[in-house]
């Protein structure tokens, strides 16, 4: 199969072909009615030769194609004057072609000077002809007859390169709106993400850094609670800390738009022991099962994993608290991870907190982003159930 490359190559050899048959064809067949001497053959084939040749470079070099056409046919003309045979006046249309060739792609001072050096060397050619050709061979104004019209050639090809110029331009300008429009996009994004960074400090930064000061004034009291209360509130100071540490950390990266991401270490399997640490010192129980065939996941999969846990000890607390919570990780098959989180049903006295579903949502996001699937809801023990798995692989490979 060709590709698009070489089908374009393919398209332009054959324009090329085409327009030296074109123009070169006519003048071999007019050539048997003309003169068929052979001299006359021989100065129309190696005027042809060379003719072909600078055609078919012609629009990567059309200054030197017009003088290659436009020398060896004032050449061919003289030389059958001279030897007194004639040659096609068809033989005039390789020139034609380079004309407009030379007002299409050369600039525009060389294409002046070109067809003012084309006029000079016909007026030359005639003067020429005159000063040594017999009276019946002598040339005047059929040949400028013949020549006239060139000029509308090289007009015609001026105009088809301001065409193409008005496309460039209107291509350069069309591109710089997309580049503006993407600007103008990027611009709104970076003030939403502000946005979204002020307003979280404002209200979560602030609620988390009051949370942990009263658990750090509770705890320097430590010595009129009971061993129980000491417990939570270390818990409760260390989530409290961390906590703020990871949104500083997010509100960060939130600022430092086209900075890249942030510079600490990102979470993987092996910090599962201590999330789950933390959320037992904080009252929930929680058994945990790794595969050690885990440990060699992607990064971006362990990553996932460990929001995943996160986001379900922190519901654990929030709507079942004290119910104990089952972790389970392994690898199903050699290409699907499989996360379980099974969560205890509440205390019967729990009122109840009603929840947004938000997390949830982000976490679906996050495994769909690696061609996974998650499943949550009600668990057969009255908790809560949380399933996803992702692949390994790519489903596509």
């Amino acid at each position: 199969m060709f590709d698009s490359a070489d089908l374009r190559s393919g398209h332009r050899r054959a324009l090329h072909v085409a327009t030296v048959a074109t123009a070169i064809g006519p003048a071999l067949i007019d050539q048997v009615t003309t003169d068929d001497a052979s001299v006359a053959w021989l100065l129309l084939g190696a005027y042809a030769l060379v003719a072909a040749a600078a055609l078919a470079v012609a629009h990567r070099w059309p200054f030197g194609a017009f003088l290659m056409v436009l020398l060896p046919l004032g050449a061919a003309e003289v030389g059958a004057a001279a030897l007194e045979v004639r040659i096609s006046s068809l033989a005039v249309l390789p020139l034609a072609f380079a004309s407009y060739a030379l007002g299409a792609y050369s600039a525009l001072r060389r294409a002046v000077l070109a067809l003012l050096t084309g006029a000079a060397v016909v007026v030359f050619g005639v003067w020429l002809n005159h000063a040594t050709a017999p009276d019946d061979r002598r040339g005047g104004s059929d040949v400028l007859a013949l020549l006239t019209p060139l000029p509308a050639a090289w007009a015609l090809g001026m105009v088809a390169r301001g065409r193409r110029e008005e496309i460039a331009a209107a291509e350069r300008r069309a591109e710089h709106a997309r580049r503006e429009q993407r600007l103008r996009e990027e611009q709104a994004a970076t003030a939403e993400r502000l946005r979204i960074a002020r307003d979280m400090h404002d209200v979560v930064a602030h609620s988390l850094t009051l949370l942990v000061v009263h658990a750090e004034a509770l705890r320097a009291r430590g010595d009129q609670l009971p061993a129980w209360a000491r417990e939570e509130v270390d818990a409760m100071a260390a989530s409290g800390r961390q906590t703020t540490a990871e949104l500083r950390e997010v509100l960060g990266f939130l600022r430092r738009v086209g900075q890249g991401a942030p510079r600490g270490p990102v979470p993987t399997l092996a910090d599962l022991p201590h999330l789950v640490e933390t959320a037992r010192q904080a009252g929930t129980p929680v058994s945990l099962r790794v595969s050690d065939r885990l440990t060699s996941l992607p990064r971006p999969i362990q990553l996932v994993a460990y929001r995943i846990v996160q986001e379900c000890l922190s519901n654990a607390r929030k709507h079942a608290p004290g119910a104990e919570v089952g972790v389970r990780a392994d690898v199903t098959d050699e290409d699907t991870a499989t996360f379980d989180i099974t969560c205890g049903p509440p205390p019967a006295d729990h009122p109840g907190t009603p929840g947004t579903g938000i997390g949830l949502i982000g976490l679906g996001e996050r495994v769909k982003a690696l061609s996974g699937t998650m499943r949550a809801g009600p668990a057969p023990n009255g908790g809560f159930h949380v399933r996803c798995t992702v692949p390994l692989r790519s489903r596509d490979g």
